[in-house]
Formats: C-alpha cells, structure tokens, sequence
C-alpha cells in the first residue's frame, strides 16, 4: 500500500514537472514571437522613414532643386549640373539694369486668360514668345520648381507661372560657361523658379512671370544677372491672381535669394 501511494505521489510530481517544462517552453516561443515582432515592426518603421525622406515630394532633388509639392515634372529630365557662383548684384533698379544689359522689358503685357484644358491638348496661340499668360494645364500638371535639362511643355510652364512663379530661359547654343553663370544664380534664388533652355524663342536669355517679360537678344554676363535678379525681384509672385505658395514652396526666392545673389 505504501508503495503504492509513493508510486502514485512520484507520478503526479512527473506530470506537475512536464507542465512546468512545457510551459516555459510555451512562454519562451511567445516571448520570441514578442522580439520577433518587435524587431520586424522597428525595421518597417526604419524602412518607412527612409523611404519617405528618400523620395519626399516637398523636398528638392540635388542641383535641380526639384520641389514636387509644387506641381509636376512631367517626364522632363532635371539639370543637375553645379552652376558657377557670380558677383553680388551692382545695379540693382531694373529698368538701368535691363537697359546696360541690351534686354528688351515688358510689363504688365495683356492677359490672355486662364481657363485650364488637358494635359494632351494642343498649345494655344499665346501672344508673346516665351508665353508670358493664357489658357494651361489643369492640376497638377503645373510645372514643378526646378532646372530642367530639356524645355517642358507650354502648357504646363504657363500654369507655373499663374501662382507666381519666375521662369529663366536660355538659348541651347549658349556657351556651358554661361550656362552654367546663369544656373549659379539659379540657385540663389531656387523657391519658385524654374529654370531650362528654349530653342523656341528669339532670345539668348529671357526671364518671364506672369504678364511680364525681359527679352536679352545677348547675354552679357554679370549685367545680365543683374537684370534677371532685378525683373524677380519686381515680379516674382506678384502677377497672376493664384498664391505663390498655393502649390508648395521651398528655397530662397527672387525676392529673397540667397547669399551671393
């Protein structure tokens, strides 16, 4: 009899030490799927900001300066290109500077409107060359603030120029010494302005806003910068009817470049 209760106290210790192995056992693989988890949540959380920080829309994209909080880059290729610092700005009143330089200055030119159409319609007959106003892009195919190495459409840039945005433009056969004078300024003055050559236009350089143009049959060099920093500083954002910063803005601007303009 005594042996037998020794037996059966012997067999439930066994049982009772077999449910305590399998349940440390139990509570280890929960604690592992715990620090698994954990571990594959940091990594996603990691994973997400770089990858928001990597491809942020309000953010600009190397020498570019591409801001795509402010519109589209419609496939158009940005120029990445380092431009060449220039002297602070000399003649700092437009009309002088415009004048020195050999530019032809036009304010205040007629508004030819501003209904949207498709991004696949045909371009409108505008009035100047380059297109200073008229019907565009709907959004969001505005242009986005940037260098661009090929000219985007008209459409798109004339939408840009609607929220008060500046536009440089210069002649592909413009030598990349003076190219590259001109994307130093640029850069000075990149939060809502695009810049990118146009084969179209008579000009060698021109700056454009919304109902405003200055033509410059010749670039002259640091009296030419001095024109185009001057006509942004009198236009920028203050034509067009739409917000400068309706559509995002980042960087110094015309009004406020940068040190060094």
């Amino acid at each position: 009899m005594a042996n037998r209760r020794e037996e059966e106290r012997e067999r439930l210790r066994e049982a009772r030490r077999e449910r305590e192995t399998g349940q440390v056992k139990s509570d280890r693989r929960r604690l592992y799927a715990v620090y698994g988890g954990a571990a594959l949540v940091a990594l996603l959380v990691v994973a997400a900001i770089v990858a928001v920080a990597g491809s942020s829309g309000g953010g600009d994209s190397g020498e570019s300066h591409f801001n795509q909080a402010s519109g589209s880059t419609n496939g158009v290729q940005p120029d990445n290109r380092k431009g060449t610092a220039g002297a602070e700005d000399k003649v700092t009143n437009l009309e002088l500077a415009a004048k020195k330089a050999g530019c032809n200055l036009r304010l205040h030119l007629k508004d030819e409107g501003h209904t949207h159409i498709s991004p696949t319609a045909p371009t409108p007959p505008y009035g100047t060359n380059p297109p200073t106003s008229g019907n565009h892009v709907e959004a969001p195919y505005q242009q986005a603030d940037g260098a661009y190495s090929e000219m985007p459409g008209e459409i798109f840039i004339v939408h840009a120029l609607e929220h008060g945005r500046m536009e440089i433009q210069y002649s592909p056969d413009l030598s990349e010494e003076d190219q590259l004078a001109l994307k130093g300024l640029y850069e000075t003055m990149y939060g809502g302005t695009l810049m990118f050559p146009n084969d179209r236009m008579n000009y060698e350089v021109a700056a454009t806003t919304w109902t405003n143009l200055m033509g410059c049959a010749e670039y002259k060099g640091q009296i030419t910068l001095d024109a185009i920093g001057d006509f942004g500083k009198a236009t920028w954002g203050r034509y067009g009817g739409e917000p400068v910063n309706g559509f995002g803005l980042k960087g110094p601007t015309p009004l406020e470049p940068a040190p060094g303009a």
